[in-house]
């Protein structure tokens, strides 16, 4: 009885308004981000200049806190800093916090991953006068320094299972601080503390890790 009939979608419940294969969802995302293949075109000592950030987030237990994590692409140094939160103002509010208190232009550029609790970079950039750049989605080992720094910080002690609003940030950068008095083969064995120490002021120390 049905074989006359032709399939329709507007017939279906959805009435043919579900998306297409290859759909890609860009709610909560930013729309606009420059991208890090810009990178090295506006900064063309890139690979051996100092002051180029690698930026992220550790997610706490329950998906309810957060810690940023930046790390120096030339040193190595990891600095970590709690938000008070993990929505995007409450990770742009903690990272103007700190720019405020470090000398200006020491850093040049934070290149982050696509999240949508960096969406609002234009406010970062624009107060902080400092390039921010994305990675290519879904492609962790265009910012693998610090992909590797996020997981010797878990194995450290900021645990998956950790609340991090139920500790203090002396705590969260004490975990850093173990990582960065660390000699490393690739810094001719010198720690990533001694490689930045040789670019900053040791009175602005305190205010930067």
């Amino acid at each position: 009885m049905f074989k006359d009939q032709t399939f329709d979608s507007k017939h279906l419940p959805m009435k043919g308004k579900r998306k297409p294969n290859g759909h890609k969802e860009t709610r909560g995302k930013q729309a606009f981000r420059r991208s890090i293949h810009d990178r090295t075109h506006d900064y063309t000592h890139f690979n051996h200049e100092f002051g180029h950030l690698e930026g992220d987030t550790i997610v706490g237990g329950k998906h309810k806190s957060a810690v940023i994590t930046l790390v120096e692409r030339l040193s190595k140094v990891i600095i970590t800093l709690k938000p008070t939160g993990r929505q995007a103002k409450d990770i742009e509010n903690r990272l103007n916090q700190w720019f405020d208190s470090v000398p200006k232009h020491l850093f040049k550029s934070i290149t982050f991953d696509c999240g949508k609790e960096f969406s609002t970079w234009k406010n970062i950039s624009n107060i902080n006068d400092i390039s921010i750049y994305f990675a290519d989605p879904g492609t962790p080992s265009q910012r693998g320094l610090n992909e590797n720094s996020n997981g010797l910080l878990r194995k450290d002690g900021l645990y998956k299972a950790m609340d991090f609003n139920g500790v203090s940030e002396t705590f969260i950068q004490s975990v850093a601080s173990k990582r960065n008095h660390i000699p490393r083969k690739s810094l001719d064995y010198r720690t990533p503390l001694e490689l930045f120490l040789s670019y900053v002021d040791k009175d602005d120390l305190s205010s930067l890790i």
